[in-house]
């Protein structure tokens, strides 16, 4: 709880942090500018509103690792896709968009302080407890963060503790850690496909028996 918290603050922070103009730079997000990646976050934040107001009451069929699909590479025929880069359009000036993740933000990031994380809730069709489900979104929030600063040197990144938890979450996915000679970081962006391996990582992930990228939905 804590960790989605602090990662999810951090995200903001870094979004308020920004001028107009990064917000026509491109993302670490194919096809997608800072506008976009930001508009998807306003969707994400009403995605944790949505979810944490669905209890269920049946067994939970998914934890924070299985809650992800992992399948192809985006191909940008995703409607969804498409219609994330309307919408970010549509609101015209960047500080409408950074309001709306304010409040909107803000409200989920209070939802989630309060919830119990023995709770099911129910969201994609499947059930989680709250807990699972928030620490889910500590990957989603901590990728997502390194996408805003992928051409954006100046914005600051994502907080340690929420590396670490994602890269060991992403490790749980794909069933082998990540050689120690990768950061958290490197691991994330590798290991997602949001940067191609060098030759020196390659030769490590090969030997660690490490297939990349996992992509994730």
């Amino acid at each position: 709880m804590d960790l989605f918290s602090s990662s999810w603050a951090a995200l903001r922070a870094a979004v308020a942090g920004l001028g107009d103009e990064d917000f026509a730079r491109p993302s670490g997000c194919a096809g997608w500018l800072v506008r976009d990646l930001v508009c998807h976050l306003v969707i994400d934040a009403q995605d944790v509103l949505i979810t944490l107001a669905t209890p269920a009451d049946t067994e939970p069929t998914r934890d924070a690792a299985t809650y992800w699909e992992v399948g192809a590479a985006p191909d940008g025929q995703d409607p969804l896709d498409a219609l994330t880069v309307r919408l970010a359009a549509a609101y015209g000036e960047p500080w409408l968009l950074t309001f709306h993740l304010d409040d909107v933000g803000s409200a989920a990031g209070r939802a989630a302080a309060l919830a119990d994380p023995s709770a099911r809730v129910g969201t994609r069709g499947q059930v989680l407890t709250v807990g699972d489900y928030l620490s889910a979104y500590v990957l989603e929030w901590t990728l997502h963060h390194l996408d805003l600063g992928a051409h954006l040197p100046h914005a600051p990144g994502p907080p340690a503790e929420g590396l670490a938890a994602a890269r060991a979450l992403l490790e749980r996915i794909g069933g082998t850690p990540y050689p120690p000679s990768f950061s958290d970081e490197d691991a994330l962006l590798v290991g997602t496909g949001r940067r191609a391996p060098t030759a020196a990582e390659a030769g490590a992930l090969g030997a660690a028996g490490v297939s990349v990228p996992l992509v994730l939905g």
